[in-house]
């Protein structure tokens, strides 16, 4: 499935964002992150592995499903990476908030995940992963303090109950640190005045699980820890409308900004449409 990028200026600040959605399918956004950065995710298959794209395998008996999900700042800085998974290449020149589309795989009780440099065969780390089968997982590689992690994510399968819908933040803004996180009707300050966050204090490097709230149309709002909601304050992220139906089930990553203009960037990927 091809990367769509929609770009649009913010209500907010006057500045303009680039909204990267990843994954089975893209339905919402209109402002999101970095101008100018067009990454795409990039996957490179060979033997049993195949694309899942936008198609729906999830509880299926015979495979295991595997995404990478790059949160790596180095790959920001020109170092793209290769991911292996039992020796074979899963996806290649990866960039700081590429989410792959899932794959599928043979299960297995052990499997070896490495990661290398765009430009090397030698492991920058590599871990033992569980490839159940029917199970969706994602191997999320972050490089906080210049050190390269594999972590093994469980993926919501099924849809969110009829009505809701469900996300999960991923933070891996160490510069902006802890954040709050809000779903809400609109961005006015009438609005923003008896804002109450769905996740607070979300930690630097921590995920957050999956949080259900009842679908409409909403807007997700991110801020540090503490922050009080304004229309004039740059620090505060605000998404485009995501209008959800019900069922949605969405992993949201949120890294620090490229441009000191930005507040964060934010990458969303669907996991289950």
């Amino acid at each position: 499935m091809a990367t769509q990028f929609i770009q649009i200026t913010g209500k907010a600040t006057g500045t303009l964002f680039r909204f990267a959605r990843f994954g089975r399918s893209a339905k919402a956004g209109k402002r999101l992150t970095l101008p100018g950065l067009a990454l795409a995710s990039t996957a490179s298959l060979a033997g049993a592995l195949a694309l899942s794209g936008c198609q729906t395998v999830s509880g299926s008996t015979s495979v295991s499903l595997l995404r990478i999900i790059d949160a790596s700042y180095n790959a920001a800085n020109g170092l793209g990476i290769n991911i292996y998974v039992g020796g074979t290449e899963l996806a290649s020149n990866l960039a700081l908030g590429n989410i792959t589309g899932y794959a599928q795989l043979k299960p297995t009780n052990s499997e070896v995940v490495k990661v290398t440099a765009s430009s090397s065969s030698t492991a920058l780390v590599s871990a033992d992963a569980s490839l159940r089968a029917g199970t969706s997982q994602s191997a999320l590689i972050s490089d906080i303090n210049a050190t390269y992690q594999i972590t093994v994510l469980e993926d919501q399968a099924t849809p969110a109950p009829s009505g809701h819908s469900e996300f999960r933040l991923l933070n891996q803004a160490p510069s902006t640190g802890a954040v709050d996180v809000y779903f809400l009707s609109g961005t006015s300050a009438t609005v923003y005045a008896t804002a109450k966050p769905i996740i607070t204090a979300l930690a630097v490097g921590a995920t957050s699980g999956y949080v259900s709230i009842p679908s409409s149309t909403l807007y997700m709002v991110i801020a540090p820890t503490g922050t009080t909601l304004s229309t004039t304050n740059a620090t505060i992220y605000t998404s485009a409308a995501f209008n959800l139906v019900g069922g949605e089930v969405r992993t949201v990553l949120i890294v620090d900004p490229q441009l000191v203009t930005e507040p964060v960037q934010v990458y969303v990927a669907d996991d289950v449409d």
